[in-house]
Parts: structure tokens; sequence; C-alpha cells
């Protein structure tokens, strides 16, 4: 009896030693399992890496978009300011004797002379206010009167022309009168004159005159 005891024991003993040892077979397997997740981690942290980098690349061009905008803006500003250079040409100053031609004819009623101004020069020019109108006879100098109409502004282009009215009372009284042979003419706002012929005979009056008058250039017909 004594020796089946003493078998039985080993034979325990030795189930137990086998047992241990798959145990600790389970678990180094175990332990290999557990560092493959950390492996698939690391590969997943590099993905991210890589994307990040497209990132920044995708920052860059939208830079590189703001430039060109701002460049086309630049462009812009540049043709307009040569806009204003073309449109701010201005013609028009004051018309001179040395580019007007000058010459006479008969008004529109007894007692008027028409007297007509024509742009000679290459660019437009102005005219404004009455002209100076000094009448000549073999007895002396009479200087015309300002009527009261109101001057307008006119701008004559080469070649074209504009008129003035001088007014005198036509003789009617059978005398011989007074007669007016040479008119000498200023443009308005100038100093240089020039002179035409004439044949204006008014009669003669005692006190106040002839009575002799001129609109401003651009009136009248």
């Amino acid at each position: 009896m004594r020796v089946q005891k003493i078998s039985l024991l080993a034979v325990a003993v030795a189930a137990g030693l086998s047992l241990t040892a798959c145990g600790s077979s389970d678990n180094n397997s175990g332990g290999g399992d557990s560092s493959s997740p950390s492996g698939a981690a690391s590969d997943t942290s590099g993905t991210q890496g890589s994307g990040g980098s497209t990132g920044s690349t995708g920052s860059t061009g939208s830079t590189g978009s703001g430039a060109t905008g701002s460049t086309g803006q630049n462009g812009g500003q540049s043709s307009g300011a040569h806009g204003p250079t073309g449109s701010g040409r201005a013609s028009g100053a004051g018309c001179t004797t040395a580019h007007l031609s000058f010459s006479t004819s008969g008004g529109m009623g007894e007692g008027e002379l028409i007297v007509n101004m024509k742009n000679t020069g290459s660019a437009n020019c102005t005219l404004h206010g009455f002209p100076g109108v000094d009448l000549k006879s073999k007895d002396g100098t009479v200087s015309a009167s300002r009527s009261k109409l109101t001057a307008p502004t006119v701008t004559l282009q080469p070649g074209a022309e504009t008129r003035f009215t001088l007014h005198y009372p036509p003789n009617n009284s059978g005398g011989s009168g007074e007669t007016f042979t040479q008119l000498v003419v200023t443009p308005p706002n100038e100093t240089h004159s020039t002179t035409l012929n004439a044949g204006i005979n008014v009669p003669v009056t005692d006190g106040s005159g002839p009575g002799i008058t001129v609109d401003p250039v651009g009136t009248g017909k």
C-alpha cells in the first residue's frame, strides 16, 4: 500500500510540472501578440505625418494665388492712371488778333454792320465780351459804346467763325452827314487791333454824338 501511494504522488507531481510548462508556453505566445498592435500604431502615425506635409504645400499654393491677385490690381491702377492723362487735354485759350481774320457784311436792317471773325489758327480758341470798335473819319475818331446785351462765351474751332453787330443811326437827314471810312477793331481781352475799310454815314448831331453802339461777340445773326 505504501508503495502505491508513493507512485501516485510521483504521478501527481509529474502532472503538475507538465501543466506548468503548458501555461508558460501560452503566456509567451500572448506576449508576442501584444507586440503587434504597437507596430500598427507606429505605421498610422507615419501616415498622418505625410498628410500634414501635404496640407502645408496647399497653404503655399494659396499664398501664390493671393500674389497673383495683387498683381492684377496693380495692373488695373496703372491702366487707369493713363486714362485721365488722355482725357485731360484742354483747348480754348483766348483768341488772338494774329489768329483771326476779319470781314464785314450788311446787317439785318438799316443802320447795322456785321463784323465777322474767323479762327485761322490750328487749335480751338475762345472769345468772351465786347470788342473795341473805333470809327475813323476825316474829322476824327469816335468810339462805339457797348449795348446792354449779355456776352456769351464762344469757342471757335479751327476754320470756324463768329460775329458781332455794330449799330449806327442811318443818315436820313438829307444832309451830307459824317462818313467813317475805317473801323479799328480790337477783339475782347486783346490789345492788338486790326483796321477794316468801311463806309458808314451818320447824321451830324449836336450834344451826345452819333449814338453808335456795339453788341458783344457771338450775339445776333
